[in-house]
């Protein structure tokens, strides 16, 4: 059985996935909640995590999908960081592998925790290892070339849309992971340029005695880069590496993630989204929005939109499956990590009832 957990740390995203067979993968990592104010009911992120690791304080991959706070806050006083002493007692948890989009190692004017995560990046894919770069344009050559290394030494730590990642494969992990993006585009000069607002897209797809449960981690993509995503994918003919089970919706229930426009009471998606999460998600579908509870009014411009959240509502319904916000589960009150569990029926959502663990089964996943 392999375990997927989000945490309630309101507009921010940080997600554990637990392999059957012992490794783990830490998408972002954002402790934004205050534990000494008892008026904030985000949970402390840092005591979950060393909780669950217990004595093994060592993580196979930590992916930051990009630099900004509610991804990577207070990542620099938790991980042992191979570029600085400062960064390494024994109590930080250490990371085997770490994954970045380009971006991450190119980005320029950047302080505080993304400058010493990029000092981080930059680090190991200078040195050669423990870390796997997503996109190949010609700035990260440049990168390299301007350090006195031939890029195509490195090339074995660059990973581009459309591949798998080869931390992690279906025999020995029971998961592999789809890259999507970040991905290049080629300018007037057909040189293949980065995009700076690209984070990472991936799909992950468990398997567990033949079954196979498929989840899209989207982080904080806009719905040009959805559009971008589906329109490349049914290109190369590719449609089944968008078929979801469970849904991390971007943006923290954002309507930009899904139009230009946030409407009247529900958001209407392009095309190419509405594609994505109607046609894509599969029976008993779980969408999963990491952030504040939805709000009933416009007063905070802010995501999560009630617009937005009134879409995926729609198409968990039509899925005859579940919603569910970090911050409102499984009470608004006392909200708590989203434990899911997927085995050979696919998945199922662990509730916490007071002394008692009980589970909520979804249909079978692909019926």
């Amino acid at each position: 059985m392999h375990i997927v957990r989000f945490f309630p740390i309101g507009n921010a995203d940080t997600c554990l996935i637990e392999l059957a067979n012992g490794r783990r993968i830490l998408f972002d990592f954002a402790d934004v909640g205050n534990p000494d104010d008892t008026d904030d009911k985000r949970c402390d992120l840092e005591k979950e995590l060393r909780d669950i690791l217990g004595d093994d304080k060592t993580i196979d991959v930590v992916a930051f999908t990009h630099l900004d706070r509610d991804h990577c806050h207070r990542a620099k006083d938790i991980f042992y960081l191979e570029h600085a002493a400062k960064y390494q007692d024994d109590d930080r948890i250490k990371i085997k592998t770490l994954w970045v989009p380009a971006h991450a190692v190119l980005e320029v004017g950047v302080e505080g925790r993304a400058r010493t995560l990029r000092a981080e990046a930059r680090h190991r894919f200078l040195n050669g290892e423990g870390v796997r770069v997503f996109s190949r344009p010609q700035e990260l050559d440049d990168f390299l070339e301007k350090n006195e290394i031939d890029p195509a030494k490195r090339r074995n730590l660059i990973s581009d849309a459309g591949t798998l990642c080869p931390e992690f494969n279906h025999t020995h992990d029971g998961v592999e992971f789809f890259v999507h993006s970040p991905f290049g585009k080629r300018d007037q000069d057909n040189v293949v340029r980065v995009r700076n607002n690209d984070a990472l897209f991936m799909q992950a797809t468990f398997e567990v005695e033949g079954q196979q449960t498929k989840m899209v981690l989207a982080a904080d993509v806009t719905h040009s880069v959805i559009d971008d995503i589906v329109r490349v994918t049914k290109y190369h003919g590719r449609e089944e590496r968008l078929q979801w089970d469970i849904n991390n919706i971007p943006h923290h229930c954002s309507y930009l993630s899904l139009s230009d426009e946030k409407g009247t009471d529900k958001t209407e998606p392009t095309e190419a989204s509405k594609w994505l999460y109607e046609e894509c998600g599969r029976v008993g579908g779980l969408m999963v929005s990491t952030s504040k509870p939805i709000p009933s009014d416009d007063a905070d411009v802010q995501p999560p939109h009630r617009q937005a959240a009134a879409y995926y509502k729609d198409v968990a319904r039509k899925l005859s499956g579940q919603w569910v916000v970090s911050m409102e589960h499984p009470s608004v009150s006392k909200p708590a990590p989203l434990v899911i569990e997927i085995d050979r029926n696919g998945y199922k959502i662990r509730k916490n009832v007071p002394n008692v663990i009980v589970t909520t089964v979804a249909p079978r996943a692909g019926v």
